[in-house]
């Protein structure tokens, strides 16, 4: 590509999925409101807002049988996160076997990402993870079938010793399919007005 891009807002730079997270630290209930505001407020097809969380904030009841559920991997750094949410899609419109939307997932990830703002404002990091028993999950939490957890997420500020998982991307020429050549565009579209 040939074109600059303009500066990236601080989030896209500051974010990464921290693999330590400060015990000590704590949410207050409005923090943890805004962040739920934040992926309430998420767009979603047809305003479907298929999606539910689950949220445990450290030492609390729902914490604790959230972290039962951890994988060896992630309990290792997610049971010290001041806030563990299991993020809920709908597959089925309730007692059928009809999608509810095929964009239900997109709209999942789109809510996850507007809490995953929130919290950057916050000054706090998340770290959004799959290693889970989800089925265990499902029957802890007394899940209808159309409903399933797709994915976890720990909230909190990263521990002074944490590190990241890889921040690494690849090439932006390398994640575009196709892209006009926005500055030949430019410069033809001058030239013709001359």
């Amino acid at each position: 590509m040939t074109v600059h891009a303009t500066a990236l807002h601080p989030f896209v730079l500051e974010r990464y999925s921290p693999t330590g997270f400060r015990r000590e630290h704590t949410l207050s209930s409005a923090e943890v409101h805004s962040l739920f505001e934040a992926a309430r407020r998420a767009p979603s097809a047809g305003n479907s807002q298929p999606w539910r969380f689950i949220a445990g904030m450290r030492g609390d009841a729902v914490h604790r049988r959230l972290t039962g559920f951890l994988a060896r991997s992630s309990a290792a750094w997610a049971s010290d996160a001041s806030l563990l949410v299991a993020n809920l899609v709908q597959r089925r419109v309730e007692d059928t076997d009809f999608e509810y939307s095929e964009f239900a997932d997109y709209d999942l990830g789109q809510a996850v990402a507007h809490l995953t703002f929130q919290a950057n404002a916050l000054g706090l990091q998340v770290h959004q993870f799959r290693a889970f028993d989800r089925d265990g999950l499902h029957q802890e939490f007394e899940l209808p079938d159309h409903w399933e957890i797709a994915t976890m997420a720990a909230v909190g500020r990263p521990g002074a010793d944490a590190t990241g998982t890889d921040r690494r991307r690849k090439p932006l020429d390398d994640v575009m399919w196709t892209v006009a050549n926005i500055g030949s565009q430019h410069a033809r579209s001058g030239a013709a007005e001359e």
